[in-house]
């Protein structure tokens, strides 16, 4: 028992990152107390950030490369490349979908393996090291300087989100995602006007708080403690004053906000990111995916059905995936028990140039189960012996296998 609960506890910590659908620029002055690198300031920094939170990755990348290059001793400059390049590689492989992590069966739940580029894996590892390496170069003639805590723990929780969700690492991943905790504590503790550090904590702090009790005492038998109370309010701190976390803030806080049911407060949240950035194809995604969660059918139908209306025009959004939309389209026009059109919007799914084996799998399992329902059982087995054709040792995969048997029913 002590042993499966370990593991469960490292996934959660190692998924922590994952939380952060991205890394946005927020801020463009610092609000009254608090500290942050003088970097973060630059205006070249700003601009690179206006085409990472479009999703323009690689224009994102050639000017925080170049910013790296007038600033190579700069461990902070080292993170924005590392953090760009591992998001486009998490964009490439559709690991950015919220919907994925919103519930505990992410945890124990069957994923296809990512298609692990090797020379991006290279890379990512590459910059992590050298992240930390100068940042360590800093602290030992200063090992009270928070912005090198700082730009470790940024590079660590980095390494920490391709370890888990691209390597599947868990115990891993949760040893760097402990020392990215430990670094910010420091920063809070050294400075405690570096808002910013508030992030990682308030996530451990949400996580571990979250915890069922034997998980707790697992936890607490090793030092790790942790309140949802307290988790949520670092994050919204970090969302109101922070410098360049302000956007990740509220993304993970409207993210834990679902999982605690209360999905007017993370549709709330979630919108005034869509405000500032209405050509991010994410945050769109989003509140439209909250809307179907709350169970406002009808009204996720109109946000699905906008969203891609807006992706139908050329350039308003720098990058899509339309197969996340057509999906969740789909389950609300289920939900509304208009079945024709959640087969059609399902295949369209499926259909996506850029849909993964896990969208196209669960796609293909709905379209079984509505044919299921409408008792036309032939073409049910169809779309399951499809799943089981697409990846047979997928969870979706599982469940064909039982409905091959036994049709569905809805229970």
């Amino acid at each position: 028992m002590a042993g499966s609960l370990y593991l469960k506890f490292c996934r959660l910590l190692g998924f922590l990152a994952v939380l952060l659908p991205m890394a946005l620029w927020a801020s463009v002055t610092v609000p009254s107390g608090v500290v942050t690198d003088p970097l973060n300031l630059e205006p070249a920094v700003r601009q690179a950030y206006q085409q990472f939170y479009i999703l323009d990755y690689d224009g994102a990348l050639a000017q925080f490369e170049k910013i790296e290059a007038d600033h190579p001793d700069n461990p902070l400059a080292a993170d924005y490349v590392l953090e760009t390049v591992l998001f486009r590689e998490l964009w490439r492989l559709d690991l950015l979908d919220t919907t994925f992590y919103a519930h505990e069966g992410f945890l124990t739940g069957k994923r296809a393996a990512p298609a692990e580029d090797a020379k991006t894996k290279s890379q990512i590892l590459d910059l992590a090291d050298k992240a930390i390496a100068l940042a360590d170069d800093r602290l030992k003639k200063d090992p009270q300087n928070a912005d090198a805590l700082y730009a470790r723990a940024w590079a660590r929780s980095l390494s920490a989100v391709y370890t888990a969700l691209v390597e599947r690492s868990f115990v891993s991943a949760l040893h760097l995602a402990l020392q990215a905790r430990s670094d910010d504590d420091k920063v809070l503790q050294l400075s405690p006007g570096y808002v910013d550090a508030k992030l990682i904590v308030g996530i451990h702090q949400y996580v571990v708080g979250s915890l069922p009790i034997a998980f707790k005492v697992l936890a607490g038998v090793v030092g790790i403690h942790g309140s949802k109370a307290k988790g949520l309010q670092a994050l919204r701190e970090a969302g109101a004053r922070g410098v360049i976390t302000s956007v990740e803030a509220r993304t993970a806080l409207s993210l834990f906000l679902r999982r605690e049911a209360r999905y007017g407060d993370a549709i709330a949240v979630m919108q005034t990111l869509q405000k500032e950035y209405p050509r991010n194809f994410l945050f769109c995604l989003e509140v439209a995916n909250l809307t179907k969660d709350e169970g406002q059918g009808g009204r996720a139908i109109a946000e699905y059905r906008s969203l891609l209306g807006q992706a139908a025009q050329r350039g308003y959004f720098s990058s899509s995936h339309l197969e996340l939309a057509w999906y969740g389209l789909a389950d609300a026009l289920r939900g509304q028990k208009d079945y024709q059109l959640a087969v059609d919007a399902y295949a369209e799914a499926a259909g996506q140039p850029t849909t993964s084996t896990e969208i196209r799998a669960r796609s293909m399992l709905s379209t079984g189960e509505i044919f299921d329902l409408l008792n036309r059982r032939q073409k049910a087995k169809a779309q399951y012996r499809k799943v089981l054709e697409s990846d047979a040792d997928s969870a979706q995969a599982d469940v064909a296998r039982k409905y091959l048997k036994t049709p569905f029913t809805g229970n």
